[in-house]
């Protein structure tokens, strides 16, 4: 006998009965009924996106904003911090352009008052001490001092900061100015950036003394010049006599501002720093 499978798509008609040969012999024709479509599930697609909450999906595009953000912050951080590695130099600018500018009012604009900055020993003011580190009495004169002034002022501030530049220029110039007037005679005048120039000398190679090859090779470089001019000045002020007024140039304002620059490194490093009291 032959079985007959018949599909219907609906449950609507009772199972169909059939019978073959007499009346006593029926046989019941099974029939398969298709089977209804499953309940969508509640991890299909559609149902996720409907069960989902609002809230939750504007948290999630937060979220991944924020992440973004914090991102962006990150890489913005760090292109700051590799450019905030290297100190901006302004400081020794501005004193290049100070001791230019005064030397034009000075000897170019012809401005009287510009002679009131110089220091005189025989009646000094306590602002000359200062004032004439910025004052010089020939291009020549100032031509030199600013070419070491750049040098090893750049040095110094590139190490130290731009307030510490201005710190040890001052410092070592008044210093320089002032044992010039304990030790020179009264008729001489004192102007120039020569004592603070042999101050940023030694406080520059100072500053570099480290056990980095580069820092020591700096050191040497550097050093060996400090060294071979400050013993020049030392030997030409033991040698000098009793005529300080003929002297063009003032080596013991050389050598002391050479010694006050050294002084300042000592004091400085003597001085226990934070990182030292909290050990």
């Amino acid at each position: 006998m032959m079985i007959q499978l018949r599909l219907q798509q609906k449950l609507r008609f009772p199972p169909v009965v059939k019978s073959h040969g007499g009346a006593d012999s029926f046989k019941l024709m099974p029939t398969v009924v298709a089977a209804s479509p499953p309940p969508p599930s509640k991890f299909s697609s559609l149902s996720f996106k409907s069960s989902a909450k609002p809230h939750a999906s504007r948290l999630l595009l937060c979220r991944m904003n924020r992440d973004s953000d914090m991102i962006s912050q990150l890489e913005i951080g760090k292109a700051n911090e590799k450019r905030g590695s290297h100190k901006q130099v302004n400081g020794i600018f501005w004193i290049l352009l100070i001791n230019l500018g005064i030397y034009l009012a000075d000897h170019v604009f012809k401005v009287s008052w510009i002679k009131t900055l110089y220091l005189y020993h025989s009646q000094p003011v306590w602002y000359q001490f200062i004032t004439a580190t910025f004052c010089h009495a020939s291009w020549s004169h100032l031509s030199s001092n600013l070419f070491f002034l750049y040098i090893f002022g750049k040095l110094v501030e590139e190490e130290e900061g731009n307030f510490a530049l201005w710190i040890f220029y001052i410092l070592t110039g008044v210093g320089a100015n002032l044992v010039s007037w304990l030790v020179l005679p009264r008729n001489v005048v004192s102007i120039g950036a020569s004592g603070a120039v042999f101050g940023l000398f030694a406080v520059s190679v100072l500053v570099k003394m480290s056990w980095d090859w580069r820092k020591i090779l700096e050191v040497l470089i550097l050093g060996q010049f400090v060294v071979e001019k400050v013993m020049e000045a030392a030997q030409a002020s033991a040698n000098i006599g009793g005529g300080y007024a003929m002297q063009n140039v003032n080596h013991i304002a050389h050598l002391s501002g050479a010694l006050i620059g050294v002084f300042l490194i000592w004091l400085l490093s003597s001085v226990p720093s934070s990182t030292d009291d909290n050990k």
